[in-house]
Formats: structure tokens, C-alpha cells, sequence
């Protein structure tokens, strides 16, 4: 694979509209600032902090991701919200772009292939929610729906049992990069490792909810879409039995997984069974809320 070597010559600034705060360095700060009580101890212990001056006060990290073609990125990023504050064509193509506390960087790499793609960062915020929104909006914009499955796409927020329960989604941009999206953990939701393996926060539930939490696992967080595929399909088949609500939320991720792995009259059968659901008239309101919320999801997604 070809390299590129920077040099002063050549370089080009970026002349276009900036952010109003220069690069957002102080939201930035705010929202990536790391929580000290999270912080471990060298040997793994935790906690600990090292309070000594060390010039990383204020600090934050940019992630330089691998692209084949920086316009490309510019304009898919520019529709989702983001401003570009760089970009130069010689000796090596590179962008950056921010809003607020994100930042992102691309550099030009021959070859890149997106479905290969190992590369990823993870961008904390307070809730992603409002995040997920303002994406959405412009992937509409952008390409008239909001891509589920291909390249690029986005996965809906959702608790990760594998993440403390904390809410998080992922967006594949054009070259295959992920960027992941977590809310910041908080007291009561905080990742931790039990005897070196991920400790699983589970909502509860049935064996069914359970499914559905492994399931956004394996797809969202690890992109295997036809395991989770195969997690979910058994479940579903022996679920019939539990709860009206978890049974809708199920059959809805089903459908979401059968279009991301192109199966549209699998997803249609999976999202005829969340409606027929939602007409029974025993629900209570949370169970009401839960299958509502559903039926949302599969109007977003067919």
C-alpha cells in the first residue's frame, strides 16, 4: 500500500465556515472529561488518580480515521451537522471536522475498502438520544431514508447489557469506520470487568428480553447481524408464552435484522406480528409505551 509523507509545501487551510467556539474546546473538554472515580490504579485495582501536574490537564484525544476520498466525507458529514475547520488536498489529503465537543479527522488511504474496515472510536456524550436525532435527520436528508444496513448505515440507541446497561448506537460512515456513541456512565451504570470478562447489566425480564439483549449485542455492538439473527429467530419461536410487550419488542428488532440482512419479506411477516400485537386490548401503559414504541421503530424502518 502506497504511504504519504507530510511536508511544509503544499498544505492548504481550510477557508470555509469554522465553529463559533474554534474547534469546541471547551465542550469538548466538558463532555469527554474523564470521571476520576472511574479511573483505575496501575495494577488494575482501582481507584486511583495521580494528581501530579503532568500538562494533560484540558487535554482530549481526536480520532484520525482512514478514508479513500475526503470529499466524500465532508459532504456526508457536513449534511449530518458538523463543520469543516481543515482541510488540505497535498502532499497528503486530510480533513477535519467538528461540532461541539466532536471531533473528527480523516486522512486519504488508497485502497480503503469499507466492508473491511477495523477502525472505530467511541464518542461519550450525556444522552444519545438527541445525538441519534440530529443524525437521522440528515441521513434523510442526505439519502431520502435513514440507512440501516450496508455501508453507511446506523444502528437505533439502545441499552448494551455488554456496557453497564448504559444507552449507545453506532455510525458507519462511507469508508466502514464505526463511530460509537455511549451515554456517559453515571453512579449507577458504570462498565466494569468481573474476573477479567465484561460484567453483563441485564434489565431483567424473561428469556425472551434476554435474547433480545444479546441480540443487540452480537449485531450492534459486534456487527455479526446473522448471529444475533439466529439468537433472536429461536427465541422468538419459543416465546410465545411471554409477555405481550417483550414479544413485540422482540418481533420489531427481528424485522430490523431481516433488513439488515436483506431479508425485506422476512421483515415484513416480523413486523405484520409487532401490529397484531399492538392491537390486543389488555395492555397496561407501560406495556402500551414499550409495544408503541415498536410499532415507531418498524414505521422509521419500512
Amino acid at each position: 500500500m502506497r504511504g504519504y509523507r507530510v511536508r511544509g509545501a503544499g498544505v492548504r487551510a481550510y477557508d470555509g465556515p469554522m465553529d463559533e467556539d474554534d474547534g469546541g474546546g471547551a465542550d469538548r473538554a466538558r463532555i469527554g472529561a474523564p470521571d476520576p472515580e472511574g479511573e483505575i490504579d496501575d495494577d488494575g485495582s482501582g481507584p486511583g488518580v495521580d494528581e501530579r501536574p503532568d500538562g494533560l490537564e484540558g487535554a482530549w484525544m481526536v480520532p484520525a480515521l482512514p478514508c479513500g476520498d475526503i470529499d466524500e466525507m465532508q459532504a456526508f458529514w457536513t449534511a449530518l451537522g458538523l463543520r469543516t475547520t481543515y482541510r488540505q488536498l497535498r502532499p497528503n489529503p486530510y480533513l477535519a471536522l467538528n461540532r461541539k465537543g466532536l471531533d473528527l479527522h480523516y486522512f486519504g488511504m488508497p485502497g480503503v475498502d469499507p466492508e473491511q474496515s477495523y477502525s472505530t472510536c467511541i464518542v461519550v456524550v450525556p444522552d444519545t438520544a438527541p445525538v441519534h436525532a440530529l443524525f437521522t435527520d440528515g441521513l434523510r436528508g442526505l439519502y431520502g431514508r435513514v440507512p440501516v444496513a450496508g455501508v453507511p448505515r446506523i444502528t437505533r440507541p439502545r441499552k448494551r447489557a455488554n456496557n453497564a446497561g448504559l444507552s449507545g448506537f453506532s455510525l458507519v460512515d462511507p469508508a466502514g469506520n464505526w463511530i460509537r456513541f455511549t451515554r456517559r456512565p453515571d453512579a449507577e451504570h458504570r462498565p466494569r470487568a468481573v474476573e477479567g470478562r465484561t460484567e453483563w447489566v441485564s434489565d431483567g425480564g424473561g428469556p425472551l428480553a434476554r435474547a433480545v439483549e444479546n441480540a443487540v449485542v452480537i449485531a450492534d455492538s459486534h456487527g455479526d447481524v446473522g448471529q444475533a439473527l439466529r439468537v433472536l429467530s429461536g427465541a422468538v419461536g419459543r416465546g410465545a408464552e411471554e409477555p405481550l410487550a417483550d414479544r413485540a419488542a422482540a418481533w420489531a428488532y427481528l424485522a430490523e435484522l431481516r433488513v439488515c440482512a436483506g431479508d425485506a419479506a422476512g421483515a415484513r411477516e416480523a413486523a405484520d406480528e409487532v401490529r397484531h400485537l399492538a392491537g390486543a386490548a389488555d395492555l397496561g401503559d407501560r406495556d402500551r409505551r414499550t409495544v408503541d414504541d415498536a410499532v415507531r421503530a418498524l414505521d422509521e424502518l419500512l
